[in-house]
């Protein structure tokens, strides 16, 4: 919730500048006066303290600017999302460039990649040097969670974005 022009009813205000400058202590009639020749509002920034600092800032600036704030840390919040990229033993080295390229892209976004190859019979070795290639391919990008795991059917490594 903000608190702009006329709804602002302290007698005195710390007034900031357009431009980030202090322009003192100032009544709140006097500002809002500066605020209507600028054609500009006056937002309030907080209550705590007294006299509370307001600023001048651009018609309509303020509503954006709080807007972008709220984005903003809605995304801060958001979990990470681990995204899968599943890749073969047998892979040739064009689909390993783009599988890399699609690791890269996901990791720079903030999600993190499970990477994960399917293995039959004895290619757990084989699926196990892919993998460390491919972390090492990505140390730039994001760190490994864990060890590589080895499990009947499958090799998995998470790479979390850094």
């Amino acid at each position: 919730m903000m608190i702009m022009n006329e709804k602002i009813k302290a007698a005195e205000v710390r007034l900031t500048g357009l431009d980030g400058e202090d322009l003192g202590i100032v009544s709140r009639d006097e500002a809002l006066a500066m605020a209507k020749q600028l054609k500009v509002d006056l937002v309030c920034e907080s209550l705590m303290s007294s006299p509370p600092p307001c600023k001048l800032i651009i018609r309509g600036g303020a509503k954006q600017q709080a807007s972008q704030q709220k984005r903003e840390e809605r995304l801060k919040d958001q979990p990470t999302k681990v995204k899968e990229l599943r890749l073969s033993v047998d892979i040739e080295q064009h689909d390993y460039e783009t599988k890399q390229r699609q690791a890269v892209k996901l990791l720079e976004s903030g999600n993190a990649v499970q990477l994960v190859i399917r293995i039959q019979g004895k290619e757990g070795a084989k699926a196990k040097e892919l993998l460390e290639q491919l972390l090492t391919d990505l140390k730039s990008y994001g760190t490994k969670q864990s060890g590589i795991q080895l499990s009947g059917k499958q090799a998995t490594v998470q790479v979390n974005p850094v």
